[in-house]
């Protein structure tokens, strides 16, 4: 069934915060924590997040009893799909061509919000990154905007986003047109401690194959290429590399394939490699440093080697300036105390492919903090710890701070009319 609409009092209160009341300060009041809070909007969506709260965190821990990798999350989708559909949401599965990428949209209104939800899982660690407390909260937050979503003029919508751990969902459906009409695009992250401006490395996911020539390892060694020992080269030049890289970057990988057994010269041997860097530039001079070692590997040995991209390539996370003080304003009121932002840049987060939508889309990806017993993402510690008390208050917390953001930035007519500018900017350029 449909969200319940607010009443008479709501909507007027929603206009009111739209207006700004005639008060020239209203750009500034928009954004406070204590304002939205207090709003009629604010009050209908933190009620309908509350309301909702106990089916959030069963969502959240049923995701996380059924970890899913890559591009296989269909118990997760179905799941996330459920709260949706049961309050009026319309359900478009498969979207970009992917069969556990879905969009689910409430509501008319010529803003429209994306809330980016993730549910895939790490191999043997199941849910060591908390995508389940993020399924649950952008749902959460969902709920929360389709409850007053006449009232502000939006339109929700919930992009169910695979494979970001590896695969890149969010840049398939980038490209294939999903986000074409997505004027600002949310999710928060669960992480050790609360980061707002929260920072990201681009990155590329490389596979890189040695094709030598197999022998008997010790009949005929000399009639072999040894694509192990490319290998070994290969590790030996990228870890002298590494004294001489820039501020940011980083190279780190395991070996995919090292042949077959002790008695033959390995024929093929693979790399798996990720190489990070502060921002795209830059990972463009590592890409071109680290293939001369891959290169330096098959030179030496007498084998060829092939590179290849195994996943879109990750840009880094450029977070719109105005959804981060209003999301920050927000987080603070419901008594969270995020990392200081001069020291935000210090505490990179890996990489998402959350970086590449907020390039073209105004967007945020802060952390929300759990209490994970000095564990940290992809640890068995964090995966547990996905699940506890303080990650159940995480689920609802985001869920609200998300809601609430969008509330601000959607009743700010200066930020309402960029957004909205934007986005015709945007779609002008696909014609």
């Amino acid at each position: 069934m449909s969200p319940p609409r607010s009443g008479q009092s709501e909507q007027r209160s929603a206009d009111t915060a739209r207006r700004g009341d005639g008060d020239s300060r209203h750009d500034d009041r928009a954004a406070r924590g204590g304002f939205v809070a207090h709003s009629g909007v604010g009050r209908a969506a933190d009620a309908a997040i509350a309301a909702a709260s106990d089916e959030l965190i069963a969502l959240s821990h049923s995701i996380h009893a059924e970890p899913e990798l890559a591009f296989e999350e269909t118990r997760s989708v179905a799941k996330v799909i459920a709260p949706l559909a049961a309050r009026g949401f319309e359900i478009e599965t498969g979207v970009a061509e992917l069969p556990t990428a879905f969009r689910a949209s409430y509501g008319s209104g010529e803003l429209t919000v994306g809330l980016c939800a993730e549910y895939d899982a790490l191999p043997e660690l199941g849910h060591a990154c908390g995508h389940n407390i993020i399924a649950a909260s952008t749902t959460g937050a969902a709920l929360g905007l389709a409850e007053v979503a006449d009232a502000l003029g939006i339109t929700v919508v919930v992009l169910g986003t695979p494979a970001e751990e590896s695969g890149g969902g969010k840049v398939l459906m980038l490209e294939r047109g999903v986000f074409d009409d997505i004027a600002m695009a949310l999710m928060a992250h669960p992480g050790p401690y609360d980061i707002v401006g929260a920072r990201s490395l681009a990155l590329a996911d490389l596979s890189v194959v040695y094709h030598g020539r197999e022998a008997h390892a010790s009949a005929a060694p000399e009639e072999g290429r040894n694509a192990g020992d490319a290998i070994t080269v290969a590790q030996v030049a990228i870890g002298l590399l590494r004294q001489h890289l820039r501020p940011g970057q980083q190279l780190h990988g395991i070996v995919g394939d090292g042949g077959v057994a002790p008695n033959i010269v390995p024929g093929r041997a693979e790399l798996l490699y990720y190489l990070r860097a502060a921002d795209s530039a830059s990972l463009g001079e590592l890409m071109r440093r680290a293939s001369d070692c891959f290169e330096a590997g098959a030179l030496a040995t007498g084998c060829t080697h092939d590179i290849r991209t195994l996943a879109p390539t990750y840009t880094e996370l450029t977070p719109d300036p105005a959804l981060l003080s209003a999301y920050r304003e927000q987080i603070a009121d419901l008594g969270r105390t995020p990392i200081a932002p001069e020291l935000e840049a210090q505490r990179p987060l890996g990489s998402t492919d959350m970086g590449n939508v907020t390039n073209v889309i105004p967007g945020i990806h802060p952390v929300i903090g759990i209490d994970a017993d000095g564990a940290v993402t992809h640890q068995p510690g964090f995966a547990a710890a996905s699940v506890n008390a303080s990650a159940d208050r995480a689920v609802i917390d985001a869920a609200t701070a998300l809601a609430r953001t969008a509330i601000a930035v959607a009743s700010d007519a200066l930020h309402r009319d960029r957004l909205l500018q934007r986005l015709v900017q945007r779609q002008e350029e696909f014609r």
